[in-house]
């Protein structure tokens, strides 16, 4: 195990009817004036109208800035920038899903900053950044609880993250009832991110971290056990709970302390969600199983433990490149039956959009023809993997 430093600092409000906490907790905090910000389904579904009684209730006024959507740009950042600075906004609070927090994420990072919010996603660090409250609705993206955040920048159609605890929520709302009217694609997708987000740790050059592989074996089996049931069932609570606490537990890294991370899955795939404007977790659903399949033989033994201790695969000594194929079977097979796409031509592509993806992933920003994670894969590798996408 590799030294680390970890601090994880957001209070965590979860069950039932909790989002009417939401003006409490910003007061808790040292909200006195506040930007909301949000998407159009909790528009629809009257959980807007819940959290802003909550703020009437504590005396604590606040703006408005809806329109946020599935891969967020750049252009609402920039708007909502503006009208925290104008408004004298201290606190945002996100209403909505791993979009919204994530945008909300970089807003908070851009009014305390002189530049161009963009250079945090060009990898500089935030550093400081006005705090923010979340109310979750989808559990996917885990940024309820992380450093992180990924916007896209409508420029080049560039789709990159930042990170620094500076953005972690101050507070997180989980109500896992909200969840419930998700239709069954998002909610496959939900599951689909969260259990790349663990096998992104899994994926290590670390030795002796069997703590945190074991931590993520157990989420890791609590998503295949649990997203059957939220599929068959969208009014199981007691499922959603566990996926939704799963989800957070999944990326706020206290699975992937002491330990390298890998990350080219989600690298790969942002590229993907940027072109063809796919749900993340449907891109990675087709990405994962071909990123696997290219890198497996770097550390068969890795792959091969996983396939036994969560896809019950048997293990086979004699040739355990055998079992490590089975589990990424098993992957597959598990994404395809929760109703997840299996190639790219699902996802609105084709082998002709590879060249452009390829030199998008590679050659923007600051990349010199090569990403880096579980192994180094330059331009050659990565129009490889794009083809086993096929």
């Amino acid at each position: 195990m590799e030294n680390f430093y970890f601090y994880s600092p957001t209070a965590f409000a979860f069950g039932k009817d909790t989002e009417n906490e939401a003006g409490a907790l910003v007061k808790k905090f040292g909200g006195t004036k506040v930007l909301i910000h949000y998407g159009g389904s909790v528009v629809r579904s009257g959980l807007l109208d819940r959290v802003k009684a909550s703020l009437e209730k504590e005396g604590i006024p606040f703006k408005e800035l809806g329109g946020v959507k599935p891969n967020p740009r750049s252009g609402l950042v920039y708007e909502g920038i503006d009208l925290c600075r104008k408004e004298n906004i201290d606190f945002i609070l996100a209403v909505g899903g791993g979009s919204t927090i994530d945008s909300s994420k970089a807003i908070a990072a851009g009014v305390l900053y002189d530049g161009d919010f963009w250079d945090f996603y060009e990898g500089k660090i935030v550093e400081k950044a006005l705090p923010i409250g979340t109310v979750l609705t989808i559990a996917a993206a885990g940024s309820e609880g992380s450093p992180d955040s990924v916007i896209t920048k409508e420029e080049g159609m560039l789709k990159r993250g930042a990170s620094g605890d500076a953005i972690r929520p101050k507070f997180s709302i989980l109500n896992p009832a909200l969840t419930q009217t998700l239709p069954p694609y998002q909610s496959a997708a939900g599951i689909t991110d969260i259990m790349a987000h663990l096998y992104e740790r899994y994926l290590t050059n670390s030795k002796e971290v069997e703590v945190t592989d074991r931590l993520i074996e157990a989420l890791l089996l609590t998503m295949k056990h649990e997203g059957p049931r939220v599929i068959e069932n969208p009014d199981n609570y007691e499922a959603r709970a566990n996926i939704m606490w799963a989800g957070m537990m999944a990326h706020n890294n206290s699975c992937g302390v002491g330990r390298s991370q890998d990350w080219n899955s989600h690298t790969i795939e942002h590229e993907l969600s940027a072109l063809y404007d796919c749900a993340h977790g449907a891109g990675l659903a087709v990405t994962m199983p071909a990123v696997f399949r290219y890198v497996y033989k770097h550390d068969v033994t890795r792959f091969a433990k996983v396939a036994v201790r969560v896809w019950g695969c048997e293990m086979d000594y004699e040739n355990p490149e055998r079992t490590a194929l089975e589990g990424i079977d098993a992957l597959e097979n598990f994404l395809y039956s929760i109703g997840m796409p299996g190639n790219l031509e699902d996802l609105g592509g084709d082998a002709d959009d590879i060249p452009k993806l390829v030199n998008t992933l590679c050659r923007t920003s600051g990349r010199n023809g090569s990403i880096s994670g579980f192994i180094t894969l330059n331009e050659e590798d990565c129009t490889n993997i794009y083809k086993l996408m096929i």
